[in-house]
């Protein structure tokens, strides 16, 4: 994950704070801590209390995420089965109002020629009857 660059680098400065070795010790292990300190500090690093922070955090978080999953599932369904009761009850409702319509259209006389006409006729001659009209003109012969 380190460059090869970055270790080049970081060897290279070590190596000229070495050669400087008729320093004080002491101000050696002080150039070091700086030039790793200063590696470090480019990579972006964390500390282990800090990644175990951010580890117990995206734990918790995991668990709430499949804990809200399941909950939304669980609505799903629930929505799903209400959607499917009220197709079901709507299909079943639908079903009498149909016959009901059709029956209510058969029963009123829809108006036309034959309609008019024979509401005419029987209308102008309701004492009169076809069968006693015949039988009055056999009398009379």
């Amino acid at each position: 994950m380190v460059s090869h660059d970055r270790i080049s680098r970081l060897a290279q400065q070590i190596g000229d704070r070495l050669q400087g070795a008729s320093q004080a010790p002491e101000e050696v292990q002080k150039g070091i801590q700086q030039v790793v300190k200063g590696a470090f500090d480019r990579l972006e690093l964390v500390s282990r209390e800090d990644f175990d922070i951010l580890m117990d955090v995206m734990q918790r978080t995991r668990s709430r995420v499949e804990s809200l999953e399941q909950q939304v599932a669980a609505l799903e369904e629930a929505l799903d089965a209400d959607a499917s009761r009220e197709t079901a009850s709507a299909s079943t409702e639908a079903l009498p109002e149909e016959p009901s319509a059709a029956a209510t259209s058969e029963s009123k006389p829809e108006p036309g020629p034959e309609a008019g006409s024979d509401s005419r006729t029987e209308s102008s001659a309701p004492d009169s009857n076809p069968e006693e009209d015949a039988g009055a003109g056999e009398s009379n012969r």
